[in-house]
């Protein structure tokens, strides 16, 4: 068995590729148009042949889409926590859970959905601003 994807219904095609290609920095590996049932599928990762993100975009729906009590978040391990949170910061994504420990983070994308960041290794030295900044929302 292999995992393939999780799917994620957004609202927005151009601010769900800008938060999760420009400011996650994930790439798109495919995309599928499909007319007769009035969809669209654009798949991302964090490169191509690792397990993807499918967002699926619903050409005329007016339903606002929210996120269910049994889907918790997707998770992505980050070079350098601190250098993401403070570029997502600089480009207006709010950092719902700080990296206070050097280790966790958590932002939500424009459709609410929860993302969780990860530090690659080693947890990093706590240091500020994150080990003063309080959370904010949920996560």
């Amino acid at each position: 068995m292999k995992f393939l994807h999780t799917m994620v219904r957004v609202n927005d095609v151009d601010k769900s590729l800008e938060f999760y290609i420009k400011q996650l920095g994930l790439v798109e590996t495919r995309r599928v148009d499909v007319p007769e049932g009035k969809f669209t599928l654009i798949f991302l990762a964090t490169e191509p042949g690792a397990p993807e993100i499918e967002l699926t975009h619903n050409w005329h729906s007016e339903e606002e889409y929210t996120v269910g009590r049994n889907f918790g978040h997707l998770a992505f391990e980050v070079d350098d926590i601190y250098a993401l949170c403070e570029k997502l910061m600089a480009q207006g994504v709010t950092i719902n859970r700080p990296p206070r420990c050097g280790h966790m983070a958590f932002v939500k994308s424009p459709d609410n959905v929860s993302i969780e960041l990860l530090q690659k290794g080693e947890r990093l030295a706590p240091q500020e601003p994150w080990m003063s900044m309080e959370n904010t929302g949920s996560w």
